[in-house]
Protein backbone atom coordinates (compact mmCIF):
# COMPACT_ATOMS: atom_id res chain seq x y z
CA UNK A 1 0.00 0.00 0.00
CA UNK A 2 2.83 2.24 -0.02
CA UNK A 3 2.34 2.93 -3.58
CA UNK A 4 -1.08 4.34 -3.51
CA UNK A 5 -0.25 6.59 -0.50
CA UNK A 6 2.60 8.31 -2.97
CA UNK A 7 -0.05 8.86 -6.21
CA UNK A 8 -3.26 9.44 -3.57
CA UNK A 9 -3.84 13.41 -2.64
CA UNK A 10 -4.76 15.06 0.63
CA UNK A 11 -6.58 18.02 0.79
CA UNK A 12 -5.16 19.43 3.89
CA UNK A 13 -1.97 19.22 2.12
CA UNK A 14 -3.16 20.54 -1.26
CA UNK A 15 -4.69 23.33 0.52
CA UNK A 16 -1.56 24.38 2.09
CA UNK A 17 0.52 23.84 -1.35
CA UNK A 18 -2.12 26.01 -3.11
CA UNK A 19 -2.24 28.66 -0.35
CA UNK A 20 1.72 28.62 -0.26
CA UNK A 21 1.99 29.14 -3.88
CA UNK A 22 -0.42 32.14 -3.83
CA UNK A 23 1.61 33.52 -1.10
CA UNK A 24 4.63 33.30 -2.70
CA UNK A 25 2.74 35.14 -6.23
CA UNK A 26 1.80 37.83 -3.35
CA UNK A 27 5.39 38.49 -2.19
CA UNK A 28 6.92 37.94 -5.96
CA UNK A 29 4.68 40.58 -6.65
CA UNK A 30 5.13 43.01 -4.11
CA UNK A 31 8.33 42.96 -3.33
CA UNK A 32 10.44 42.04 -7.01
CA UNK A 33 8.05 43.07 -9.76
CA UNK A 34 7.05 46.15 -8.49
CA UNK A 35 10.48 47.23 -7.77
CA UNK A 36 11.87 46.04 -10.85
CA UNK A 37 8.79 47.38 -13.16
CA UNK A 38 9.51 50.81 -11.34
CA UNK A 39 13.26 50.70 -12.17
CA UNK A 40 12.37 49.77 -15.83
CA UNK A 41 10.11 52.61 -16.27
CA UNK A 42 12.56 54.76 -14.66
CA UNK A 43 15.54 53.77 -17.20
CA UNK A 44 12.86 53.72 -19.73
CA UNK A 45 11.68 57.62 -19.27
CA UNK A 46 15.17 58.06 -18.78
CA UNK A 47 15.71 57.06 -22.35
CA UNK A 48 12.88 58.82 -24.24
CA UNK A 49 14.56 62.12 -22.19
CA UNK A 50 17.82 61.38 -23.57
CA UNK A 51 16.23 60.57 -26.65
CA UNK A 52 14.24 63.65 -26.77
CA UNK A 53 17.49 65.48 -25.36
CA UNK A 54 19.61 64.06 -28.85
CA UNK A 55 16.39 65.19 -30.87
CA UNK A 56 16.36 68.62 -29.62
CA UNK A 57 20.01 68.99 -29.74
CA UNK A 58 20.43 67.68 -33.49
CA UNK A 59 17.37 70.18 -34.32
CA UNK A 60 19.76 72.97 -32.66
CA UNK A 61 22.32 71.60 -34.64
CA UNK A 62 20.99 71.43 -37.69
CA UNK A 63 19.21 74.90 -37.40
CA UNK A 64 22.68 76.33 -36.47
CA UNK A 65 24.58 74.65 -39.16
CA UNK A 66 21.87 76.31 -41.31
CA UNK A 67 22.31 79.46 -40.06
CA UNK A 68 26.27 79.57 -40.47
CA UNK A 69 25.35 78.28 -43.89
CA UNK A 70 23.22 81.56 -44.47
CA UNK A 71 25.97 83.75 -42.51
CA UNK A 72 29.03 82.20 -44.83
CA UNK A 73 27.21 83.63 -47.84
CA UNK A 74 26.33 86.48 -46.92
CA UNK A 75 30.05 86.75 -45.89
CA UNK A 76 31.14 85.38 -49.21
CA UNK A 77 28.68 88.10 -50.53
CA UNK A 78 29.96 91.33 -48.51
CA UNK A 79 33.48 90.04 -49.38
CA UNK A 80 32.84 89.59 -52.79
CA UNK A 81 31.26 93.15 -52.50
CA UNK A 82 34.18 94.45 -51.05
CA UNK A 83 36.40 93.17 -54.04
CA UNK A 84 34.33 94.83 -56.17
CA UNK A 85 34.67 98.42 -54.33
CA UNK A 86 37.86 98.00 -54.14
CA UNK A 87 38.94 97.20 -57.65
CA UNK A 88 36.45 100.05 -58.84
CA UNK A 89 38.15 102.52 -56.42
CA UNK A 90 41.67 100.89 -57.93
CA UNK A 91 40.56 101.60 -61.28
CA UNK A 92 39.22 105.55 -60.62
CA UNK A 93 42.62 106.11 -58.45
CA UNK A 94 44.47 104.81 -61.54
CA UNK A 95 42.95 107.18 -64.09
CA UNK A 96 43.01 109.98 -62.01
CA UNK A 97 46.85 109.29 -61.65
CA UNK A 98 47.19 108.74 -65.57
CA UNK A 99 45.86 112.12 -65.86
CA UNK A 100 47.58 114.14 -62.98
CA UNK A 101 50.79 112.70 -64.36
CA UNK A 102 49.20 113.98 -68.20
CA UNK A 103 48.59 117.29 -67.14
CA UNK A 104 52.10 117.26 -64.95
CA UNK A 105 53.69 116.26 -68.37
CA UNK A 106 51.70 118.77 -70.26
CA UNK A 107 52.97 121.53 -67.50
CA UNK A 108 56.62 120.28 -67.72
CA UNK A 109 56.33 120.41 -71.85
CA UNK A 110 54.21 123.91 -71.47
CA UNK A 111 57.20 125.03 -69.03
CA UNK A 112 60.14 123.43 -71.34
CA UNK A 113 58.44 125.33 -74.60
CA UNK A 114 58.83 128.94 -72.68
CA UNK A 115 61.69 128.04 -71.48
CA UNK A 116 63.29 127.51 -74.83
CA UNK A 117 61.33 130.67 -76.24
CA UNK A 118 62.84 132.40 -73.73
CA UNK A 119 66.78 130.92 -74.40
CA UNK A 120 66.10 131.60 -77.85
CA UNK A 121 65.15 134.81 -77.72
CA UNK A 122 68.26 135.66 -75.15
CA UNK A 123 70.56 133.70 -77.41
CA UNK A 124 69.37 135.93 -80.50
CA UNK A 125 69.54 139.08 -78.10
CA UNK A 126 72.93 137.91 -77.50
CA UNK A 127 73.88 137.03 -81.06
CA UNK A 128 72.47 140.63 -82.39
CA UNK A 129 74.59 142.37 -79.76
CA UNK A 130 77.80 140.57 -80.48
CA UNK A 131 76.85 140.77 -84.50
CA UNK A 132 76.29 144.22 -83.38
CA UNK A 133 79.36 145.21 -81.69
CA UNK A 134 81.01 143.16 -84.61
CA UNK A 135 79.00 145.06 -86.69
CA UNK A 136 80.35 148.32 -85.51
CA UNK A 137 83.48 147.37 -85.33
CA UNK A 138 84.05 146.29 -89.47
CA UNK A 139 82.39 149.41 -90.02
CA UNK A 140 84.76 151.29 -87.59
CA UNK A 141 87.64 149.45 -89.31
CA UNK A 142 86.22 150.13 -93.00
CA UNK A 143 85.12 153.29 -92.40
CA UNK A 144 88.00 154.21 -89.94
CA UNK A 145 86.56 156.69 -88.55
CA UNK A 146 85.00 156.93 -84.72
CA UNK A 147 81.51 156.79 -84.90
CA UNK A 148 79.82 158.55 -81.95
CA UNK A 149 77.16 156.77 -79.74
CA UNK A 150 73.59 157.76 -81.86
CA UNK A 151 75.50 156.52 -85.28
CA UNK A 152 76.38 153.22 -83.57
CA UNK A 153 72.83 153.01 -82.46
CA UNK A 154 71.91 153.53 -85.91
CA UNK A 155 73.77 151.25 -87.81
CA UNK A 156 73.29 148.59 -85.25
CA UNK A 157 69.07 149.08 -85.76
CA UNK A 158 70.35 148.93 -89.46
CA UNK A 159 72.39 145.61 -89.27
CA UNK A 160 69.80 143.63 -86.85
CA UNK A 161 66.84 144.96 -89.02
CA UNK A 162 68.48 143.69 -92.61
CA UNK A 163 69.85 140.60 -90.46
CA UNK A 164 65.96 140.22 -89.03
CA UNK A 165 64.71 140.01 -92.49
CA UNK A 166 66.68 137.50 -93.62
Amino acid sequence: MQVQDLVTIIPWNFIATICNLFIQIYLIKRFLFKPVNEVLAKRKSLADAQISDAVKTNDEAKALKAQYEQDMLAAKQRASEILSTAQKNAQIQSEELVREANAQAAAIKAKAENDIAQEKRKAVNEIKDEIGGMAVEIAGKVIERELNENDHAKLIDEFIASVGEA
